[in-house]
């Protein structure tokens, strides 16, 4: 029988569809083209179910880059977690199923496509997060899950209402939506894209196999609410809290960053802080550069999470950055991937990120936010280089504490064809979207001294790297415990849940909630009592019979 390997089959198709795509945008780009497909489905009271197929640059270039990373992260997953086993296929098959959700999110305006969708992205996210099946990963898992099914309820709610303007078609009504279904949204990719107070679930989603943590939280899941709101970005309401909620993102997981000794946390916080910084772009009204940086950041973040996968499997599953000096000396070529894309990371000049980042912080100049948000800004660059030079100093300059060196191997295998591939496009991507998008033809007028601001900062953020890895334990151990846990954010979530508890229904006993009554349990209590009724009535005397009959007769009569 013919063994038939899946995983160059779903490599090429999406390495196909992904230049597909491509061509197609670069079409859309120079004509000025938008495509839209709709197909009735059905047609109940005024009310009109069309399934509508939106194709114009921002969905086809998003496509293009998902489906080009995720042809990447199955061929790399050919070496990494096997092939031709039940277990590989079963992982295989979850993974073409995630990125087909994200698929269906991407490619409608329609809002229960995009439910679906979503509802898809966090139920297939969940199997992948327990994929090794340890009670780590079913902790890990049941936080991204219940995370993400509560950002679920504003979705739910807007979908409700916007049913009310005889559409779910969200581009044709913009003008018309309150700023509550907005508020909605923002709550639904707040809890999607990880932003403050909902940040706990993406770095304990690191208990993933690191494949799924490059496709997830470089351009699928976490990118999934950022997406979103540039597709509503046309009612954009302009809101303070929102803005400060973002940028307090970007500095509070950059700060978390600096004191993890965990080579995926750290990457994982490093990736909050970017969607920090894209969504602090929607806010200020760049949207354009949110997408940009938003396409960037997907190249170099893939980049970042399989070679640290190279990393972890070369080193007898070792994740600690503090057991892993002079990596460079044994993987020279993921070394050398993985640098790029660290100072890619950074904004370092011509490469991917700079274009995006730099560009960003540039325009952020004129649009006159106060001295505090002009400030965070840059301190956010800063604290960047910060966390990335202290990773490079740990993993490729301090000395190897490793004990044994019969894991290194520097042959190439296809684990190493993929970041080849992709260190390309983290160098070259971010120019090139940058001229075929005509971004360069916008003249940004500055003084030198606020020109070399932002790689002051970067420089002053490498300084301040080398200096916090000379402080060994400066601080207590507790210090770095509540860093690692995120300010134990997740422990506030029980005494919040427990007020809303108490407060919406006035209960006698508080440990009933609104499901105890209006649940399964309740429903079936009162079934019970209404059959015991049914049954005592049908097994009385003849006289209940007969004047139930009568009664009736004088109602008829």
């Amino acid at each position: 029988m013919f063994n038939y390997n899946y995983n160059y089959f779903w490599f090429f198709f999406f390495f196909f569809f992904s230049l597909f795509f491509f061509m197609l945008y670069l079409f859309f780009v120079f004509t000025d083209y938008v495509l839209m497909l709709e197909y009735k489905i059905l047609y109940v009271n005024s009310m009109g179910y069309y399934y509508l197929i939106l194709l114009d640059w921002v969905s086809l270039s998003f496509c293009s880059v998902v489906m080009f990373i995720s042809s990447m992260v199955i061929l790399y997953s050919y070496n990494y977690v096997g092939s031709m086993s039940y277990s590989s296929n079963r992982f295989l098959f979850i993974v073409v199923l995630f990125i087909f959700s994200m698929m269906l999110m991407v490619l409608s305006p329609n809002m229960v496509s995009i439910m679906l969708g979503w509802d898809g992205l966090g139920l297939v996210s969940y199997c992948l997060v327990i994929y090794y099946s340890s009670m780590n990963s079913y902790l890990a898992g049941l936080i991204t899950c219940l995370t993400n099914r509560l950002g679920d309820v504003g979705l739910l709610i807007s979908v409700g209402w916007i049913m009310s303007y005889g559409s779910w078609h969200f581009v044709y009504y913009s003008d018309l939506y309150f700023d509550t279904i907005f508020y909605l949204v923002v709550f639904s990719c707040f809890t999607k894209s990880a932003q403050v107070p909902f940040s706990c679930w993406l770095p304990a989603a690191m208990a993933a196999p690191t494949p799924v943590s490059s496709l997830v939280h470089s351009s699928t899941l976490v990118t999934a609410g950022v997406y979103l709101l540039i597709r509503f970005c046309n009612f954009f309401v302009f809101n303070y809290f929102f803005l400060f909620l973002s940028i307090f993102t970007m500095i509070f997981s950059s700060l978390c960053a600096m004191y993890e000794f965990d080579l995926k946390k750290i990457i994982a916080l490093s990736t909050l802080s970017q969607l920090g910084l894209m969504m602090s772009s929607l806010f200020v009204g760049l949207i354009d550069l949110s997408f940009f940086h938003l396409l960037t950041h997907a190249m170099f973040k893939s980049l970042l999470f399989l070679c640290s996968g190279i990393f972890i499997y070369y080193m007898n599953d070792n994740q600690d950055i503090r057991m892993m000096g002079s990596v460079c000396m044994f993987l020279p070529l993921t070394s050398s991937c993985f640098n790029i894309a660290n100072f890619a990371l950074c904004g370092v000049p011509f490469l991917s990120g700079f274009y995006s980042k730099d560009f960003f912080v540039e325009n952020m100049s004129f649009i006159g936010m106060n001295f505090v948000v002009f400030f965070l800004f840059y301190i956010s660059l800063g604290m960047t280089a910060c966390y990335s030079f202290r990773l490079f100093y740990y993993t490729m300059v301090f000395n190897s504490k490793f004990l044994c060196y019969n894991f290194f191997c520097t042959k190439i295998n296809l684990m190493k064809v993929s970041i080849f591939f992709l260190t390309f496009f983290a160098v070259f991507f971010g120019c090139m979207f940058m001229w075929i998008m005509s971004f360069d033809l916008v003249f940004v007028l500055l003084p030198f001294n606020l020109k070399v601001f932002s790689l002051l900062f970067v420089l002053l953020g490498f300084w301040l790297g080398i200096e916090f890895c000379k402080f060994n334990y400066f601080f207590s151990f507790n210090f770095y415990l509540f860093n690692s846990y995120m300010w134990f954010m997740f422990g506030y979530s029980y005494f919040v849940k427990k007020f809303f508890l108490k407060s919406s229904f006035f209960l006698t006993n508080h440990l009933l909630g609104w499901g105890e009554y209006y649940g399964g349990l309740g429903i079936s209590f009162y079934l019970v009592k209404i059959s015991s009724f049914f049954q005592l009535y049908s097994m009385s005397s003849i006289s209940l019979f007969l004047i139930s009959f009568f009664i009736w007769f004088f109602i008829m009569i």
